[in-house]
């Protein structure tokens, strides 16, 4: 036996649901036992198998008519075709590019679909929550706001044709980005150290925070918790911004926080003291720095100096005083780096105030003043014409010796220490006493009276000449540098001194080599002829141990005799006649010349009778001795 082929199915309908199929239905054929549907178009034809209605032919083109036959098969073969029943494709479903440009937002785009007049595109909640939201549109992109953060939605899509059939459905999840982090704060929590803080954000799974400094280095953070950690350098200025994340990538970019850490502290710090009451401060200039203060604590005190540049000079400080000077930089934005080490340096001793000056001796002089600086070594000064002299101690007072005498001086002191000089005390006079003079000569004019002659002594004004001996004093106070004394004792020993005053008072008391006037002149001094030739001089001795000399001076010679000692009485022989002469009778002495202030005598001896002659002139005596 032989089986025919099947009858011809007839086709009931054929419609599209998928862009890339028909589904076709018919009526069963009795002894089929499958069928073949065939759908062609222009190009292609494709065939599928089914064994019931309803069958479909897949691996079409959307959007595109096609022929629809139907066979019935069976073991005697195929059928015929069927009559052609037109169905077309529907439209292929928009392939969606889906975003969330802000964490309220989702962003769709898509192609163009073939044959499509519109598309419609819905969005809700995955969780069910809330209400859909649809649009329809004829655009290739549109944008669902008011969404929630950091939800994942669910989106669909599709395309209808001119006659409102719609194509296939597209359908993407797509979770919205988290919101930017808010709150921001950022801090210093110590130097060198940026602690940046947020709140959390909700739906953000993790954070980035980006540092960048105003010298291009970057840093990040990435973190699961609300607050990142930075190093962080002194004078920079930060730009900081915090995102948040989740699945659907990195929120919006929220506010940008620049911040600007203090300013270094100044390096290369020196302080030196200039003088008693100041202090120069310098520094090298630190990057952030807009304006800086140096401060000096001490002495109880504080002193401030406020400036653009990188020195300052502190004045109107206390003197031997320790100070802590410490600079700060700052700036407008973040004030200062208040950890900054300061810098001890002590001022300059304080002047040191002359309480007295004391004479010691005639060249030595003790200067006191009052001691203020514990660690200080006082320098003493006596400037003059006559020169500079010195005198250091470490106490309250100190000896200037060999001063010279007659001299005028500005006396002063300073105090000098590790920290520096002080500026001198106010200046003190002083005046030496008048110096000596240099040599003194006494001349005998009289038996009683005594020249006083001496260099001037410098710095003297006035002298006071004295003449001491147990028989009595002479005294001499006078502007010049001689004086005659009277009431000199003859044959007497004399102590001689002198005493040099200054304009002011200042004396001096100098004294010399013992002065002796001299032996007292012989009294009752009497001529005699001895023969035609001889004269004898007779005197009375002033005492039997003085020897004594005759002078006789006339026209026609001189003559001299010294009688043996203790004679008083001298005789010269082979004395001319006929003259007139002078005769003196004076002591002997060792020290100089004859004395020429004895009396003198003038005698005519003639040369006939028995008289020897008449006193006719008494002279005046003259001594002179050196001391």
């Amino acid at each position: 036996m032989q089986s025919t082929a099947p009858d011809i199915p007839v086709i009931d309908q054929a419609y599209s649901k998928i862009s890339n199929s028909i589904t076709v239905e018919w009526r069963p054929v009795c002894g089929a036992t499958g069928y073949l549907l065939t759908a062609q178009d222009r190009d292609s034809c494709i065939e599928t198998v089914v064994t019931k209605s309803p069958g479909t032919v897949m691996g079409l083109k959307p959007a595109t008519l096609y022929r629809i036959t139907i066979r019935s098969i069976n073991s005697g073969g195929k059928s015929q075709p069927s009559p052609f029943r037109k169905a077309k494709t529907v439209l292929a479903a928009p392939v969606l590019s889906v975003s969330s440009p802000s964490c309220d937002s989702i962003a769709v785009s898509w192609k163009a679909v073939f044959m499509a007049a519109g598309f419609s595109v819905s969005l809700m909640r995955s969780d069910g929550l809330g209400r859909m939201l649809k649009e329809n549109t004829t655009n290739t992109s549109l944008i669902f706001t008011n969404l929630d953060p950091g939800t994942l939605y669910i989106i669909k899509a599709y395309a209808w044709n001119v006659d409102g059939i719609p194509g296939d459905d597209f359908t993407y999840n797509q979770r919205t980005i988290p919101c930017a982090p808010v709150n921001i704060s950022i801090e210093e929590d110590e130097p060198g150290h940026l602690l940046v803080s947020w709140s959390s954000v909700n739906f953000g799974h993790y954070y980035m925070v980006f540092v960048k400094s105003d010298d291009g280095l970057e840093a990040h953070c990435n973190t699961s918790h609300t607050q990142c950690h930075f190093q962080s350098d002194c004078g920079f200025t930060y730009v900081i911004s915090v995102f948040a994340y989740n699945k659907a990538g990195q929120s919006p970019l929220g506010d940008v926080f620049n911040y600007t850490t203090a300013p270094c502290c100044p390096s290369d710090l020196r302080a030196a003291a200039v003088s008693s009451h100041a202090v120069q401060v310098t520094w090298a200039a630190v990057r952030g720095a807009e304006v800086y203060q140096t401060r000096a604590a001490g002495g109880g005190g504080l002193e401030l100096c406020n400036g653009t540049a990188t020195a300052c000079t502190l004045s109107a400080l206390r003197c031997d005083t320790r100070y802590n000077v410490t600079v700060y930089a700052f700036s407008e934005a973040r004030g200062s780096n208040m950890s900054c080490a300061s810098k001890p340096v002590a001022t300059a001793p304080c002047s040191p105030e002359i309480k007295n000056i004391s004479k010691e001796a005639l060249s030595v002089i003790s200067v006191h003043w009052q001691s203020n600086n514990e660690e200080a070594t006082y320098i003493v000064t006596a400037r003059g014409e006559a020169g500079l002299w010195h005198c250091t101690s470490s106490g309250s007072s100190c000896t200037l010796i060999n001063l010279p005498c007659g001299s005028t001086f500005s006396v002063s002191a300073i105090a000098r220490s590790p920290a520096g000089q002080s500026l001198p005390s106010y200046s003190v006079p002083l005046e030496t006493a008048p110096c000596c003079p240099s040599d003194l000569i006494l001349t005998q004019v009289t038996e009683s009276v005594t020249n006083i002659s001496w260099s001037v002594g410098m710095g003297a004004q006035t002298y006071v000449t004295t003449l001491e001996s147990p028989k009595g004093q002479a005294k001499c106070h006078t502007l010049q540098n001689y004086c005659l004394l009277g009431c000199i004792t003859c044959g007497t020993n004399y102590t001689v001194s002198l005493k040099a005053i200054s304009e002011t008072g200042l004396t001096s008391s100098c004294t010399y080599q013992g002065y002796s006037s001299s032996a007292c002149c012989p009294s009752g001094v009497k001529l005699y002829r001895l023969g035609n030739n001889g004269i004898r001089v007779y005197w009375r001795a002033s005492d039997e141990k003085i020897n004594y000399s005759t002078d006789l001076h006339g026209s026609k010679g001189n003559f001299t005799c010294s009688p043996s000692s203790g004679l008083s009485h001298c005789d010269i022989t082979e004395i001319p006649c006929g003259d007139v002469y002078m005769v003196v009778v004076s002591p002997v002495t060792d020290k100089g010349p004859k004395l020429t202030f004895c009396p003198k005598k003038i005698y005519s001896v003639t040369c006939s009778g028995s008289s020897v002659g008449m006193v006719i002139y008494r002279g005046k005596s003259n001594a002179e001795q050196r001391i």
